[in-house]
């Protein structure tokens, strides 16, 4: 009997490690589909929930920005390969988002280098690098 406890055991805690594993994996990849949706959909102002409140409120939306958002049109958010693991709670992705003038309807796209990172606590992914910067 004590044989067999050890090798259960062992079992037991490599199941549940995998379990994290793909907790982490399933809502990093509902945090991607969700961000891309508020992006492409909602607005720039309503991607601002993914991002770590911590830099949120180190780099608020300035007035300036929000009207900024206001003046463009996302037509496209391209994720490429999606997103690659840079270190155990962090991804790194580079999106492209192409944006139309709603003023002078010039379509121009940017790059958005985004840095995610897991928070193991709540379960959450955050965005790390904040919202894209339509400067570029």
């Amino acid at each position: 009997m004590r044989r067999i406890v050890g090798p259960i055991l062992l079992l037991t805690l490599l199941l549940l490690s995998g379990c994290a594993t793909d907790r982490r994996n399933d809502a990093l990849a509902h945090t991607m589909i969700a961000y891309a949706n508020a992006v492409r959909w909602d607005g720039f102002e309503a991607a601002e929930q993914f991002v770590d409140p911590k830099v949120r409120d180190a780099h608020p939306i300035t007035d300036l920005d929000r009207e900024r958002f206001k003046q463009v049109q996302v037509n496209d958010y391209d994720d490429g390969n999606g997103p690659v693991a840079s270190g155990e709670n962090e991804v790194r992705q580079n999106v492209r988002i192409s944006l139309t003038n709603l003023h002078t309807q010039s379509v121009r796209t940017i790059v958005d280098r985004q840095v995610w990172r897991y928070d193991p606590e709540k379960g959450k992914w955050w965005l790390e690098t904040g919202i894209p910067d339509l400067n570029q």
